[in-house]
């Protein structure tokens, strides 16, 4: 178990992680998101001791990572995957990791047939694709068989058989109880993989929860979009006690708080005329980019061609 307690780190005059209180609980894989320069990198470096808190604590199994007499079989971080002797070979580079902890050669060849290494164990790393390196940076976090897994953006560089492989692990290490802390980018990859979200904007936690809650609760959940040529009669009916227009058109709105079927049924208990009712499930991408809005630090401009239009 990760224990976050108003972790803060500064740089100056800047906030990096701003106070935050979290717990990264065993037995589910946690996603950990947020927009570049939110504070996520900083916040996994915090909790393996790589960056120093300015104040508050990041405990790993009720204590601070420094003081584990076995780093390597308490926690198995891939937060950099380049952080590699580019003249060892994948096979020499885990032994002199598992040589730390006693750990030797048969182990080593396991971790490597895991991860698909086993064909390519006497080249050197430099020579790897990106995603051999992946392969071989998450063969290190597993090495010492650990009860907490960090890992940064582990599906770079993978292909498809790659990213199957990695959720299935991940499932699998969550099933068997141990932490598993994982940030990434691809929403889809996440949504198909996580059980519960981190959500982080400029240092501060947005969300924490269930990614189905997380899902549900976003403005964009639950909605039924209606075409009608009764449009404005409908939509007059079905407002209020909690029932919210979210968008409105000619001929055409989106509702919050009911079903398409309820809304099918009003509809012709007063003989109005609907030609779509179209419900509106948000996805996670959808419910993240709206949660943090206000939270990029570095927003793309409109391309040209939008803004004439």
């Amino acid at each position: 178990m990760i224990e976050l307690r108003q972790l803060t780190k500064t740089y100056g005059d800047k906030v990096a992680v701003d106070g935050i209180d979290a717990t990264i609980r065993p037995g589910v894989v946690t996603g950990f998101l947020g927009p570049n320069g939110a504070g996520k990198s900083t916040t996994m470096r915090m909790i393996v001791g790589l960056d120093r808190p300015t104040s508050g604590s990041a405990l790993v199994n009720g204590h601070p990572y420094a003081a584990s007499r076995a780093p390597i079989a308490e926690v198995g971080a891939l937060l950099d995957a380049k952080a590699v002797d580019g003249g060892r070979s994948a096979r020499n580079h885990l032994l002199a990791l598992g040589a730390t902890v006693g750990i030797g050669a048969r182990r080593v060849d396991e971790v490597l047939a895991q991860v698909g290494l086993t064909e390519v164990a006497h080249k050197s790393a430099r020579s790897f694709s990106l995603g051999m390196g992946q392969r071989l940076g998450i063969a290190a976090a597993l090495l010492a068989d650990p009860s907490v897994l960090l890992l940064d953006e582990p599906v770079n560089g993978l292909d498809l058989d790659g990213i199957q492989w990695i959720r299935e692990l991940l499932t699998e290490l969550a099933d068997e109880g141990r932490t598993v802390l994982l940030s990434s980018h691809l929403m889809s990859e996440m949504q198909l993989v996580a059980d519960h979200l981190l959500v982080i904007g400029q240092g501060r936690i947005l969300a924490d929860s269930s990614i189905a809650d997380f899902i549900e609760e976003s403005p964009g959940s639950n909605a039924v979009v209606v075409v009608s040529p009764d449009a404005t009669a409908l939509a007059t009916l079905l407002t209020g006690n909690g029932i919210t227009l979210t968008t409105r058109e000619a001929g055409r709105f989106e509702i919050r708080g009911m079903t398409s079927a309820a809304i099918g049924d009003i509809a012709m208990e007063h003989r109005l005329r609907i030609h779509e009712l179209t419900p509106v499930t948000a996805s996670l991408e959808s419910a993240y980019l709206e949660l943090t809005r206000d939270s990029v630090e570095y927003t793309s401009a409109v391309p040209t061609h939008e803004k004439a239009a």
